[in-house]
């Protein structure tokens, strides 16, 4: 399908994908998302989606990725942005070069064995790196609470590399509520616990919640807790990270899962 190009920052096609790059109250409102890069297209299109239209950087030259999933998507409507025009809708400094306009997808909620309560992560870097983590260790349902980034913005998106599109993701979940109903333990990483995460059994059904880079979790979901663990650091500093302690939880998990 030929290109339509588009140099006019007037142009509705344009206006409309800003909104969507800028705002989350539009991408909820449409039900719609960007997706950035060759790698994020490709997994989407991998479990079955399909594209609303493909946007281009005018003059970018096409890598074989970008040139294969144009063919394999050649019924798909294509628009070239001047590269001005394109880096204002892009999540990234350096723009890869082509998005995919594309619904949100509707993810029901998964199995139970393995989940983790995401409490007002606000990071968008942080979020999509724990989504990746989480897929990558098998995590089955992943629950937002209201005050976290927006699951399905560019930059969560990007930062998930694909992570979204093998989770059940549920946002604006009352985790309290979600806490009561497990029909695992629910693991809460502190650090203030005595106990080591290295020391708990992981085997069985498992939750992790995972509280605010800052604040930490709240005290009303600390409290369902039935297992409050640290991470054991003996190096100068007091804390990790938020994803990186999720990551190290996750695959600890996966280490007693195997080892059994």
């Amino acid at each position: 399908m030929p290109a339509k190009h588009i140099i006019s920052r007037d142009n509705p096609f344009f206006k409309s994908l800003r909104k969507l790059a800028e705002s989350s109250r539009e991408r909820r409102k449409s039900g719609k998302t960007l997706l950035d890069g060759e790698h994020l297209i490709a997994a989407y299109v991998a479990t079955g989606g399909r594209p609303e239209a493909l946007i281009l950087s005018g003059g970018c030259e096409k890598t074989q990725v970008t040139a294969g999933l144009l063919a394999q998507l050649s019924d798909v409507p294509v628009t070239e942005f001047s590269p001005g025009l394109f880096s204002e809708i892009s999540p990234v400094k350096t723009p890869s070069g082509i998005l995919a306009l594309v619904a949100i997808p509707s993810t029901p909620q998964a199995g139970q064995e393995f989940c983790v309560l995401l409490e007002d992560i606000q990071d968008p870097g942080n979020l999509g790196a724990i989504m990746r983590s989480a897929a990558a260790a098998g995590v089955q349902t992943v629950y937002l609470s209201r005050h976290c980034a927006d699951a399905w913005s560019p930059k969560v998106l990007r930062a998930g590399m694909g992570a979204h599109f093998a989770l059940s993701i549920q946002e604006a979940a009352d985790l309290v509520q979600v806490a009561q109903r497990l029909p695992g333990i629910l693991i809460a990483a502190s650090l203030d616990a005595e106990q080591s995460l290295f020391d708990v059994s992981l085997t069985g059904p498992v939750a992790f919640a995972i509280g605010n880079e800052g604040a930490g979790l709240s005290a009303e979901l600390a409290q369902l807790a039935r297992q409050k663990v640290k991470i054991p650091m003996p190096g100068a500093v007091e804390s990790l990270n938020a994803a990186a302690a999720a990551a190290i939880c996750f695959f600890e998990r996966v280490r007693q899962t195997i080892a059994k």
